[in-house]
Formats: C-alpha cells, structure tokens, sequence
C-alpha cells in the first residue's frame, strides 16, 4: 500500500474510533461472560487483591489465589466461595522468586488447568528516599513489582497463546505515569510494569493472537493502608481512592476488555497535560498537585502488600 493511501486509511479509521469512543459515553459496551474461567490473583490475601477476588467469584470463576500470607489467603478463599465462586484454590508463593513461581505455576496447571485470566496485582512499596532507601529493598521492590509479572507471563501466556484466548490484566499504579518525590523505586517499578504490559500487549497483537486481550490499571493511592499517612492535597480533584470503588471498575474494565484504566478520571488530563507541557510548566503543575509533598506524612504498615 502507498503512503497517500495508508494514510488516507488511517486519517478514516481515525475518525471512526473517536466516533465510537463518543457512542460508548452514552452505550455501554457489551461485557463479556466469564464464567467458568479460571483466574489467578497474585497479593490474594487482603485489600485489593481479596476484593477483586470476591468480584470475580460473584461472576461463576475458578479462582486461585496467590499471596505470602496464608491466613489472609484463607480468609479470602472462604469470602470467595460466599460471594459465588464455583471453585477456589490457594498458595503460598513469593512472587519475587522466579523459581517458585515457576515450581507454584506447575502445580497450578497440574491442579487447576490453565490459567485465562491473569491478574499481576502484588506490589510493595518502601517509602524512603532513593538515597535512604537500603539496596535490598529496592531490589525486592523491582522484583516483586515488575519482575513477577515477567516470570507470570511467562508460565500462563503460552497456553492462552496457544487457544487464542485469554485476559493479562496488571495492577500497576498512577506512579507509572507521572514521576512522585520521595516515590523512585516504586515509581521505575510501575513505570516498567506499564510499559511491560503495554509491549506484550502488541506482541500479542502483531502475531494475530488478539483474543488474548490486554487491561492495565494505574489508579491514584488507594486507601487499603499500603500508603498510610499520605494526603492528597486536592481532595476533590485527586481523592484517595476507596478500595471497593477501585475493584468494581477493574472487573469492568476486564469484562469490557478496556485497555488502559486510569482513576480518579482526572488522572487522564492530568497524564496528557505531562506529555504536552513544556517541562517547566509540567514541573509546575506536579508541584500544584502535590507531587512534591505526596510522600511526606508516609507511615505505611507492616504488611505493605496491595
């Protein structure tokens, strides 16, 4: 195809996909039935990943649940099975450790079958300044924030390729976006997490395997008690985020194959608005926002898992 041609195609497609996203403001899109499916969850046993298993369970799937926590697992688990879930199965796996991933995979797929919807959700974070913070935790943060989700793909994606069928989904953060002080670890690790899934997602797509489809979410703090002592400083325009709001709009998100969620809604201008400002001004309306100040009334807690 000719350059005139090709772009004459693609300034109509264009047009055609802002037409649709402007129906869809008014129609809902049609949400796909998941039932049967088999979902693993990482960071199960407790704030978002336990209540994203509840939602998933009230829709008929087979879970399984992977967290360090055995307990909150379990409590999970017997939520799950209340709220509807045709079969739920827990393990004890550090997603950090690309070895027992791969040796809890295994015995996933021995145990449960293959996986079709797989959710990268375990995260931590240290709070410390970069230069305060010591090697090994941001090593772990690295580890467990981006490098599972490779070892992960890596285990459930060949199967999903192989039917053409299938659900990626990666909790990553609104600090894989916009840059935070005081955030630097956890900020590179999100970062990579998005740009990670975001690549996949066009291998995927490139190698006509589109039935394997793509959501990555970035939401603002959540309050779950991982960034405990963090206040925003626009209350309306950056809330703190309510964990049950947050896990509805993910299985939305899943069951109408949305490709990228961000929340609050704000946080759309907010990331176009970085990527068309001259740097002075972009560094401005992150001080205005309180990227500067985030981080400074951080206590966090103990068992810093999403």
């Amino acid at each position: 195809m000719n350059f005139f041609l090709e772009t004459i195609q693609v300034l109509l497609l264009s047009l055609w996909y802002n037409v649709e996203s402007f129906i869809h403001i008014f129609v809902s899109k049609k949400k796909k039935n998941i039932a049967g499916e088999v979902v693993l969850i990482t960071g199960a046993g407790s704030g978002i990943g336990r209540l994203m298993a509840q939602e998933f369970a009230a829709r008929g799937t087979v879970l399984v649940l992977w967290d360090i926590n055995q307990d909150g697992m379990k409590e999970t688990a017997g939520l799950a099975k209340q709220s509807g879930a045709s079969r739920v199965h827990y393990y004890l796996c550090d997603c950090s450790d690309k070895n027992e991933v791969y040796r809890v995979a295994d015995q996933v797929k021995r145990e449960v079958g293959d996986v079709s919807i797989l959710v990268n959700n375990a995260g931590i974070v240290t709070g410390k300044k970069f230069m305060d913070a010591p090697d090994s935790l941001i090593e772990k943060t690295m580890e467990v924030n981006t490098m599972a989700h490779f070892w992960t793909y890596k285990a459930f994606l060949p199967a999903m390729i192989a039917n053409n069928h299938g659900h990626l989904v990666s909790i990553a953060s609104s600090a894989g976006l916009i840059g935070v002080n005081g955030l630097a670890d956890y900020c590179a690790s999100k970062f990579a997490a998005v740009g990670f899934a975001e690549s996949v997602g066009l291998e995927l797509l490139a190698t006509g395997k589109d039935g394997v489809k793509t959501t990555i979410v970035c939401p603002y703090f959540i309050n779950t008690g991982m960034f405990n002592g963090c206040q925003t400083k626009w209350p309306r325009l950056m809330p703190i985020l309510d964990p049950d709001y947050v896990a509805k709009k993910i299985i939305h998100a899943v069951l109408t194959d949305q490709v990228f969620l961000l929340m609050p809604k704000s946080m759309y201008l907010i990331t176009a608005l970085k990527n068309v400002l001259p740097m002075k001004q972009g560094i401005m309306l992150g001080q205005y926002l309180g990227a500067f100040n985030l981080m400074d009334t951080f206590k966090g807690r103990s068992t810093k898992q999403e």
